[in-house]
């Protein structure tokens, strides 16, 4: 077997296994993230610069933020929140019913 058919393998495979997939997933939701609080700011007609000295952070780190490069922890945005003048809502819900149905409790 030759090393490119080896890693053309690999590859295909990466996406399928469970961790790879588990990484996409918090990948994605760092992106999805990040464009919401772009879009927030944007609407408000906020400079990166802005949001971060109303935060507390540095612009640097707004940029990484509205990028999706890091997943945000609570107190971030707990603080984005506040800085924006939006409520922060967390759900939980199963997959199959994504967009049709929280979970109470």
């Amino acid at each position: 077997m030759s090393r490119g058919h080896r890693w053309d393998q690999l590859r295909q495979d990466r996406p399928a296994a469970p961790a790879a997939a588990a990484g996409y997933q918090r990948a994605r939701r760092a992106f999805e993230l990040g464009q919401q609080l772009r879009a927030l700011r944007e609407a408000q007609h906020l400079s990166q610069a802005e949001l971060a000295r109303r935060m507390g952070s540095t612009q640097p780190a707004i940029a990484r933020l509205e990028a999706g490069r890091v997943a945000p922890s609570l107190d971030t945005l707990d603080r984005a929140a506040a800085a924006l003048g939006v409520e922060l809502v967390i759900t939980l819900q199963h997959p199959q019913r994504r967009g049709r149905r929280q979970l109470s409790g």
